[in-house]
């Protein structure tokens, strides 16, 4: 069976909701990370077998986002390129793909990522194809609708998350404490310059928007965002963001000169209830 080794790894800065990324779409951003990734490999374009990006707030995109950011990145059109949709972990999922597409044989080099921006998901008039007879329309936030809602019961990530919590018992302090130690350890980063390698500007944006914008000294007095008596909150929780990131990964017999920045050693996929989601994790390391 071919080693799999990831020979280069480029994002962009991550932007923040409705903040300076903004004005770019997903398959913008995710060109920017794979043109990135494939100079920092040094491999030639037409090289590349497969493109892999994952994507999961893909209305109102156009056709094959990936492809879009493919081309958008001169990639050659003889390329393949494949969007991948699973919640969450679309880009983590791409690379698991492409590891095997190399593993079995079929691919060479492959450009595996993923792309989101959060801020542009549209707001979808549902039923207004077959017209709006009488009474108040709705507006559905694709967001919510495709990214952060469960489709069968509508509840949002952050229950789930919140309900998890309670049932491991895990405390506000705690979960204030991490967030506190995660942005400080972001802005220690960020000062000495230790992303920059993995960091492709875009204009005048160089380094990720977020951290530099929480005041860590009022995340212990926010409100539950979840449950009137719930622990988690807007600083705790996950970020609403936009952003891409894409890896080349290359077979043994194709890295040439290249130096591997890591060795894939295997993936395992783990799938439990959709209320579960937040410990899913723990089943695939298991």
């Amino acid at each position: 069976m071919n080693e799999v080794f990831v020979v280069a790894a480029q994002r962009t800065p991550i932007g923040s909701f409705l903040g300076n990324l903004a004005d770019r779409s997903a398959p913008e951003l995710g060109a920017h990370a794979i043109g990135a990734a494939v100079r920092a490999a040094g491999t030639d374009p037409a090289a590349i077998d497969e493109v892999l990006m994952g994507c999961v707030i893909s209305a109102g995109l156009g056709q094959a986002p990936a492809r879009q950011a493919m081309r958008l990145a001169e990639i050659p059109d003889h390329v393949g390129a494949t969007t991948v949709n699973k919640v969450c972990g679309s880009g983590m999922k791409a690379t698991m793909l492409g590891t095997d597409l190399i593993r079995a044989g079929s691919a060479r080099r492959v450009v595996a990522g993923g792309m989101e921006s959060m801020s542009n998901a549209p707001y979808l008039l549902a039923k207004a194809r077959r017209g709006q007879r009488m009474g108040h329309g709705e507006l559905v936030d694709a967001m919510f609708l495709d990214g952060l809602e469960d489709a069968e019961t509508g509840g949002s990530m952050g229950s789930f998350a919140q309900s998890t919590a309670d049932r491991h018992q895990v405390t506000r302090e705690e979960m204030d404490a991490f967030a506190i130690g995660s942005l400080t350890k972001a802005l220690s980063a960020m000062e000495d310059g230790a992303l920059g390698a993995e960091i492709a500007p875009l204009a005048d944006v160089d380094e990720d928007e977020q951290p530099r914008r929480a005041r860590m000294d009022r995340i212990p007095s926010l409100r539950p965002a979840f449950a009137k008596d719930g622990t988690i909150t807007a600083a705790n929780a996950s970020s609403i963001s936009d952003g891409a990131s894409a890896l080349v990964l290359a077979g043994e017999d194709a890295l040439g000169d290249a130096e591997p920045l890591a060795r894939i050693a295997g993936h395992a996929p783990h799938s439990i209830h959709p209320s579960e989601l937040t410990i899913a994790p723990h089943g695939a390391l298991e």
